[in-house]
């Protein structure tokens, strides 16, 4: 049995699951790592100011990661059933698949430590898994399908 995606409710839901990575992206790096993530500033691990305009640019990126999330639950339903455990998994994955390689290179060879890599990984996991699961939420498949 096939059944079509509803791109809207996939937008829709892709909308709330980029709203809740982008809070905890917000919370993670101004009030966990904050204060780390200045001091490594400071001591020239990180520039002090971006090349270009960052915040808008994660904020929209983080939005299609959203988006992508709730497609990609969309697209698994049917094979590993609805629910908050398939998208819980398509969350997991994707956010280690994300989250995990540059973040171990990172706090090998970076000049900043092992703390704010292992914070941005268990971010990338925690909001993906988090936001994936509210965006399944209203994901509903296309009347008649």
């Amino acid at each position: 049995m096939t059944s079509t995606i509803n791109t809207g409710r996939v937008i829709q839901g892709g909308l709330l699951a980029g709203f809740v990575i982008n809070l905890i992206s917000m919370l993670n790096n101004s009030v966990i790592v904050g204060g780390r993530l200045m001091a490594a500033q400071q001591a020239g691990f990180f520039i002090q100011q971006p090349r270009f305009a960052f915040m808008p640019v994660w904020l929209i990126v983080m939005f299609l990661v959203g988006i992508g999330l709730v497609w990609l639950y969309a697209a698994v339903r049917t094979r590993l059933g609805p629910g908050p455990g398939t998208a819980l998994t398509v969350g997991i994955v994707v956010g280690m698949l994300a989250g995990v390689p540059d973040n171990v290179a990172n706090a090998a060879w970076g000049l900043s430590g092992k703390y704010l890599p292992f914070m941005w990984m268990l971010e990338r996991v925690v909001s993906y898994g988090l936001g994936t699961l509210v965006g399944a939420w209203w994901y509903k498949e296309a009347q008649g399908a």
